[in-house]
């Protein structure tokens, strides 16, 4: 999945629950900027207008994420096999 940030504010998506994000198995805010970050649902950084992060998702199921930087906006993806 491909989050494109196409509004002027800065958008950084990861797994729900603010602020933990560890709702995705082995994900956390706490792995960002370490040698995990390539592999937790999380893109530990606000991504200005035109930037994109992508994620493979290798769990099946309904996945909650969210805005950290606007934790109110929230969604989720459906993952199936």
């Amino acid at each position: 999945v491909t989050f494109r940030n196409e509004s002027a504010r800065e958008t950084w998506p990861a797994s729900a629950m603010h602020p933990s994000h560890t709702s995705y198995p082995g994900s956390s805010i706490k792995k960002c900027e370490s040698e995990e970050m390539m592999n937790i649902f999380d893109a530990c950084i606000g991504l200005r207008q035109g930037e994109e992060w992508s994620f493979v998702f290798n769990e099946i199921g309904s996945l909650g994420y969210h805005d950290h930087l606007n934790p109110s906006m929230f969604g989720k993806i459906s993952v199936e096999e």
